[in-house]
């Protein structure tokens, strides 16, 4: 089974802004990054499509043509931070963040996850939709679920998952 993840495009917050699950806006050249990931899914045919039910995802999701086949997974959606959504990270209380920045892969953010956590619901929607006899299947996310996706077929650690996020719009081919 081979998973095309695919990130969502840009989001129109500030440089600086922990944004997580919050549903944020996506950017002004959403049209344009929407069509180069439509031209790049051209041709494949998906077995199985699935969505953060995010709006930044199931935008995409739906420009791509894919909005009466989209299954909405909880799942997918990205890191939760908590009390630190939509807040400037140098904003974020020095003494809770430093805690969370010196082991951030099992210390959860205040009142949301850890990167283990995130990890754990992106194993179950994989290990689920792995006994499945699909060929193809789509999936629209967010960079924290791709990189946990990464950990889940040994491509990364833990510890090296964030070194390659994936770009806004960028697909992810992952073969389980």
């Amino acid at each position: 089974m081979e998973l095309f993840f695919v990130r969502h495009t840009s989001v129109n917050v500030p440089k600086g802004i922990c944004y997580g699950q919050s549903n944020v806006p996506v950017c002004e050249t959403f049209e344009e990054e929407a069509e180069a990931v439509k031209l790049m899914l051209a041709g494949v045919q998906f077995e199985a499509v699935y969505s953060s039910p995010l709006s930044r995802c199931r935008k995409l999701a739906r420009y791509c043509g894919f909005e009466d086949r989209m299954v909405l997974s909880d799942r997918l959606k990205e890191m939760y931070f908590g009390e630190w959504e939509m807040k400037e990270w140098h904003n974020i209380d020095d003494g809770k963040i430093s805690l969370w920045y010196e082991d951030w892969i099992n210390h959860p953010a205040e009142g949301g996850e850890s990167f283990r956590m995130l990890y754990g619901r992106v194993a179950s929607f994989i290990d689920e939709i792995k006994v499945a006899d699909f060929s193809n299947v789509l999936i629209f996310a967010h960079g924290g679920v791709i990189n946990c996706a990464r950990v889940y077929a040994g491509i990364t650690t833990f510890d090296k998952a964030f070194d390659s996020t994936p770009a806004y719009g960028e697909i992810v081919r992952i073969k389980i």
